[in-house]
């Protein structure tokens, strides 16, 4: 599978560093979760804001499609959401923006060992993947509703 370039970039960058590393730099990308918030004055195509029992606190995923389909993610996290989610989230934001509709939609979850590290999938099995699966079910939501 060939993933988006962005995201591939980034699947390199984490895939053969040693697991202290991964961490720290999990962590530096938490802390950049601020820089994808949605903006209050931005339209979005389609809203997708709710609590879901596989994650701590409230996620909204916004999503904007242009013209040539190519997508551009924002996200609300509530304040209980995990380092790790708020990682995730980041890495997608940066991996996926720019992206077609289809390439997200085609993105399969088996990178995300290959960035976090197969240790924290085991520990943290559902949370890992919460982020990638409402994110593509906002483009799938999309695409149905402009069919």
């Amino acid at each position: 599978m060939s993933y988006p370039t962005a995201l591939n970039e980034i699947i390199q960058l984490f895939e053969f560093l040693p697991e202290a590393e991964r961490r720290d730099l999990l962590i530096n990308y938490s802390e950049a979760v601020a820089g994808y918030a949605r903006n209050e004055e931005s339209c979005y195509d389609l809203e997708d804001v709710r609590k879901d029992e596989e994650c701590t606190d409230t996620v909204g995923v916004f999503l904007r499609v242009d013209d040539a389909e190519r997508v551009s993610f924002a996200i609300e996290l509530g304040p209980k959401v995990q380092t790790l989610t708020k990682a995730m989230t980041v890495i997608l934001c940066r991996g996926l923006n720019g992206s077609t509709l289809a390439e997200v939609l085609a993105v399969p979850a088996d990178f995300v060992p290959r960035i976090i590290g197969a240790d924290l999938v085991r520990l943290r099995s559902q949370t890992v993947y919460y982020v990638l699966g409402r994110m593509k079910k906002a483009a799938k939501m999309y695409v149905e509703q402009n069919l």
